[in-house]
């Protein structure tokens, strides 16, 4: 019997970011810009393309087994269910976006010149915005009554003209500022999950599947940004170079044919790489050799 582990891919904003993610946990994912069923060199996963809004009902209906989306498309599902809907697992978080690896947020702007200054101040406003439900319960839970009215795309454009405020996803707020808009409160942050029916959770090999699966990829997330360094360093001087060292955990030290000399490994934020390296050489490192890293399994 064949096994297949029916996969979710978010096609839109996160679509290039999490094929890269995918490639460095050793998965490459082909997408054709004519078909919405991209190839993927493990034949045992069928991908499919969907919009990261509509993932968990998908996934929740069981069309799928799995799939990536955000936290906040997640609760946009749930409170559309009024609940949270048990069909759907979270796996992983997968802490990365269209531009950078980090958190974005939905925030709840204003023109830069309105009167608004707080949420509160919105009472019987027009706020626009893709994420409804969820701006509703926000405003709900804040006993401040709004009318809350979906919005097609261009959202930033829409006050104050067409709305009064808007609830908007950003991961720098470069694109607000450039419409004059002024954050006045955060909704909610939220990053990528990987998500599992949980049905197909009680399958045991697709469990086992996409358990491999979250492992990989979160993996390839916690080396993003990092480098390994190997050098050779006297014993007489290890203590130097130990103390230049920031390490993931603690740098590995194995023994050479020369009793006094040893070998260094360890795991740095390749920011700090440019600084660290004369200095190392300074501390009388030697052999120093920098290399990428595509996975660190914690």
């Amino acid at each position: 019997m064949t096994h297949k582990l029916k996969l979710g891919i978010p096609k839109g904003s996160l679509q290039e970011a999490t094929v890269q993610l995918f490639a460095r946990a050793g998965f490459n994912i082909y997408a054709s810009t004519r078909s919405y069923f991209p190839a993927i060199d493990d034949p045992e996963i069928d991908c499919m393309l969907i919009r990261a809004q509509e993932m968990a009902r998908y996934v929740a209906d069981g069309v799928l087994d799995a799939g990536l989306t955000g936290q906040d498309w997640i609760a946009e599902h749930a409170a559309a269910n009024g609940q949270q809907n048990e069909a759907v697992v979270p796996l992983a978080d997968l802490i990365y976006a269209k531009q950078s690896f980090g958190k974005v947020r939905w925030v709840l702007a204003v023109p830069e010149e309105s009167r608004y200054r707080e949420p509160k101040d919105l009472e019987g406003a027009t706020i626009a915005t893709e994420l409804v439900r969820a701006t509703q319960a926000y405003f709900e839970r804040l006993g401040v009554t709004v009318n809350v009215e979906f919005s097609w795309g261009a959202t930033e454009v829409k006050p104050p003209t067409l709305a009064d405020a808007i609830v908007e996803v950003t991961e720098t707020g470069s694109s607000l500022r450039a419409n004059r808009l002024r954050i006045i409160d955060t909704i909610m942050e939220s990053n990528t999950q990987l998500i599992a029916n949980a049905g197909a959770l009680r399958d045991g090999w697709k469990r086992t599947k996409l358990e491999n699966i979250a492992l990989l990829l979160k993996a390839a997330i916690e080396a993003q940004g990092r480098v390994g360094i190997m050098l050779n360093v006297r014993t007489d001087d290890l203590q130097a170079v130990l103390a230049l060292l920031p390490a993931l955990q603690q740098p590995t030290i194995s023994p050479l044919s020369d009793p006094s000399w040893v070998a260094l490994n360890t795991i740095i934020e390749e920011r700090t790489v440019r600084d660290l390296i004369p200095r190392l050489k300074a501390a009388r490192a030697q052999g120093i050799v920098e290399y990428p890293l595509n996975k660190i399994v914690l």
